[in-house]
């Protein structure tokens, strides 16, 4: 039997996760994707692959009322992330499945989900590597049960026409999720670059790819977590903020100057 423990959710409030004392955790990486998630309104469902003790479906709550999926292979991981779930009060938010992805087919239809997420496994089995001889790190780290292709096989199936799949991997994997997702109609549209140290060639990147979209990828600044001191709303844009009180001013009828908008910004 596993020693667990539960554990505050980041530094995000009222959120609590269960995880292995002693072992399999929650990365930093979980955290990036989820924060990278742009959920719109007429989003209804939402599936995450890979969910692990479901940190992602997590924080993806704290966003929305749609219900999120979570696929976990790995019966233990999943008994704590529903759990996770339960501890926070989401049985109506959130679905956790223990069962392969590759059974989806079992559960849903093809063209159900509006968004999908992954944290996959990022290791090619055939790579010359270290394997953990933690099982659970094994499987979580390395591709044995799921690979790239069968996850954009599965993300192409399942999601609507104009979908979003959001991914996390290693920087070095970039052509292969290029190649995938236009093979597979899901051209890459959004592409952020993370490093851990300043000065440091970033290693990992964040991906959104849309489902049977017009090629064309925005790039964005690259991010360094060692200057954050905090993983929430790292990703809104100014942007963001101006169109929110432009939306304001439209709703009240208000009419604001110029130089008053310059100084909210």
């Amino acid at each position: 039997m596993i020693s667990k423990v539960k554990n505050d959710l980041f530094d995000y409030q009222n959120r609590y996760i269960m995880q292995i004392k002693d072992g399999f955790k929650f990365s930093l990486d979980s955290l990036l994707l989820a924060e990278f998630v742009n959920i719109r309104k007429s989003d209804k469902i939402i599936l995450d692959m890979c969910t692990g003790n479901a940190p992602v479906p997590l924080i993806l709550s704290l966003k929305t009322d749609a219900l999120i999926v979570g696929f976990e292979i790995q019966k233990d991981i999943s008994d704590l992330a529903q759990e996770s779930v339960i501890l926070n009060g989401l049985k109506d938010n959130i679905r956790i499945i223990n069962d392969d992805i590759k059974n989806i087919n079992k559960y849903y239809k093809t063209g159900t989900f509006d968004i999908i997420t992954c944290n996959p496994p990022y290791f090619k089995t055939s790579e010359d590597g270290y394997k953990n001889k933690n099982d659970y790190l094994t499987l979580a780290r390395h591709e044995i049960t799921i690979d790239l292709e069968s996850l954009f096989s599965i993300a192409k199936s399942y999601l609507k026409d104009n979908g979003v799949f959001y991914l996390v991997h290693r920087a070095e994997r970039l052509d292969d999720i290029m190649y995938l997702g236009r093979i597979n109609n899901l051209n890459v549209k959004d592409l952020q670059f993370i490093a851990t140290k300043n000065g440091s060639v970033p290693n990992t990147i964040l991906v959104k790819c849309v489902k049977n979209s017009k090629p064309g990828v925005k790039l964005r600044k690259e991010i360094c977590v060692d200057n954050l001191s905090t993983y929430q709303h790292i990703f809104e844009s100014r942007w963001n903020k101006w169109n929110l009180l432009w939306d304001w001013v439209i709703l009240t009828k208000n009419t604001i100057r110029l130089d008053i908008m310059l100084a909210l910004w």
